[in-house]
This record gives structure tokens, sequence and C-alpha cells, in this order.
């Protein structure tokens, strides 16, 4: 894998917009999950964790936010942070940077009422056309580049809560063949009614209460010779990536462990180099399933656990982004950053694990 830093990040979560309450609440452990509009949400769910009071038109403006879906819009506004926070320059040459955006389904909500407009309305054509683009799953990634105006390569990815790892991952293979000179990437989900239905559907057991979260991360990925040129810091270096499938619940904590022996492998570092470890913490049949599987990896070894689920909710496709946000907000703590490795692990319901080993730069560890 090419070797690339981490040197920019923005994040539209329920702590608020931008990357600074992120980590404050994250530092603070504080939870962002509240009780619902139950007129405005009436799903299954009475508790959740929404970004407060967020609109398209009130963080991009009323131009061409008219028909803008909320997944699209925290997207939109995620980039525009980082791009705002990289510095000048950063899309001098916007056809040299990439953007690689993960998703769940795209907008559940967009996808459920168009599909019911043209069901329900006197002829199925009498649908309003200017929505229509929102049903599409790489609506908010296109949406981001060119209300951005970044012309790089531009890929959406879907893989449940290993959506952001597997955007990552992703990512640094556009880098390491040459297709763009620095790639953003990150995943975003909203929160619907209809998201809600079809959550609590797949669900078993008392998973079915645990409350759904939304927003989305953002990470500008490039090398650190290229950061320190345009005077940004490298805020942590990107190892490797690692997934392997499974075919039922109970080989899943093997097939995690095989990831983390092989990300270990693969960078000749020892399980005594990890000192945070950031699961996603999937609930239901898969519950415990990274503890079990890191756990196994690391033996007698303690590293600090830094998990979000408590705090944000079930955030589906934005799950892994958000909890590389954490590790980048923990590694700036000196006692985290001192000399040690980062893990963050995921597994889902449909069969997949995977994980990503980051460090602190050289010469940053505290």
């Amino acid at each position: 894998m090419s070797a690339l830093v981490f040197s920019t990040w923005s994040a539209v979560s329920p702590f608020g917009v931008g990357s600074d309450p992120f980590r404050e609440g994250v530092r603070a452990g504080r939870s962002a999950i509240a009780g619902l509009d139950r007129e405005v949400y009436p799903g299954p769910f009475a508790e959740g964790a929404l970004v407060p009071d967020f609109s398209a038109a009130e963080h991009l403006g009323k131009k061409g936010t008219r028909t803008m879906d909320r997944v699209t819009a925290i997207a939109v506004t995620a980039v525009g942070r980082l791009l705002a926070d990289g510095g000048p320059g950063l899309t001098d040459r916007p056809e040299e940077t990439g953007l690689v955006l993960g998703t769940g389904s795209g907008s559940v909500q967009s996808i459920m009422d168009f599909t019911r407009d043209s069901l329900a309305g006197e002829r199925p054509y009498h649908v309003d056309p200017a929505r229509f683009p929102n049903t599409v799953m790489n609506r908010a990634a296109g949406q981001s580049a060119i209300w951005h105006g970044i012309k790089g390569p531009n890929t959406t990815i879907a893989g449940g809560r290993l959506t952001g790892l597997t955007a990552l991952s992703y990512a640094a293979r556009l880098h390491r063949g040459g297709h763009c000179a620095r790639v953003l990437c990150g995943a975003a989900e909203e929160y619907s009614v209809q998201r809600a239905w079809l959550e609590w559907h797949g669900r078993d057991g008392a998973d079915r209460e645990s409350p759904l979260g939304e927003g989305g991360a953002v990470f500008l990925l490039e090398t650190a010779e290229d950061a320190r040129d345009a005077g940004r810091r490298a805020r942590a270096r990107l190892l490797t990536t690692r997934f392997r499938a499974f075919g039922a619940p109970d080989q899943g904590p093997g097939a995690l462990a095989e990831c983390v022996r092989d990300a270990l492998k693969q960078v000749g570092a020892r399980v005594e180099d990890i000192r945070l470890v950031a699961p996603v913490e999937t609930g239901g049949v898969l519950a415990g399933v990274e503890e079990q599987a890191v756990g196994e990896v690391l033996g007698p070894v303690r590293p600090r656990w830094l998990g979000t689920r408590a705090l944000l909710g079930d955030t589906s496709a934005a799950a892994s982004s958000f909890q590389l946000a954490a590790v980048l907000a923990a590694l700036e703590d000196e006692e985290t950053a001192s000399g040690g490795l980062a893990l963050v692990t995921a597994v889902d319901r449909d069969g997949t694990a995977g994980c990503a080993l980051l460090a602190a730069p050289a010469g940053e560890e505290g």
C-alpha cells in the first residue's frame, strides 16, 4: 500500500457540524442520543442521534438545495468543511483530487418516496423529475464533487458497517495506481423513518432496541511530503487494510482475527505495538465478535478501547468512518499517540469482516 497519511478530516455528526464538535463530544464521552419527535419520526425507535438543527439550506445555501436529500447534504457539507480546513490550494488542480464516498443504499427515503409517488399518483409518470437523481446510489458523491469542483476519480462504495474501511482501501488503491495525487474518502448516512423500519426488520432480539444515528466523516489522504509542502500536518499514517468473508455468525471471530493477524504481519508489527482498538460494535448475533477476535490475537496485551456506538447510536454505513475519526481525535492525545498503533475493526451481518491499521506519523508520537 502506498505510504499515505491522514492530513485533514471533517465530520457532520450528532455532536454538530465540523471536526471540533465531534472531537470534543468523543473525548468527553457525551451521548448524543435523545428522544425523537414522534410526529416527525413515527418509526419503531423512540430515540436516535440526529445531526442537530441540520438542513441543506442552512449549511449550503438555498440555491441548488431545494431537492437535495439529507444524506447528500450531509456529504456535501462534510466535504466542504474538509476543503476549508485543508487550506488554500487544495483544489487548485481539481483533476488530481479523487473522491471515494461510502453509503448504505443512498437515500432510502428518496428511493421509497419516489417509488410510492409512481404507484399512488394519478399516472405513474406524474412524479417530480427533479427528485429522481436522489434515487441513485452515487448521488451524494457526485453532488459533492460537482458542488466543490473536484474533477478526479469519483467512486461510491457500499459495504454495510465496513463501508468506511472499504472506502479507505479503495481510496488507497486509486492513489497507488496513479489515478490521483490525493484523495478524499469517507462515508455518510441519514436518519429517516424508512431506514429505521428497514433496520428494525433486519435485526433480532434486544438489538431491535438499539437506537440509530446519522452523519458522516471525510478524510484527506495524501503523501507525507505533499502534506508537509502544503503546510498540513500528518495526523496518522495508513499502514494497511484487510478484509475477509464468513458464512455464519460463529465464523465471524475467526475471520476478523485473521484480518488482524494479516495486517500485523504485513507491516512487521507486534501485538504489543497496538495501543488503541476502535471497534464498530455490531449488535445482534454478532455482538461481542470484535472483542473476542481482537482478544484472541492480542492475548494478554490490553490496549485502550474506543467505541462510539453508545454515543452516536448505530450509524450503519458511516460507523467505521466515525471510528476512524475517533481514532484521529485520540491520536492527538499525547498519552495515546506515544509510539503506538491504532486498530479499527468492523463486522457486518452480511458476512464480512475487516480492519485498518494506523500509526502516529514518524517524529510526532508525542
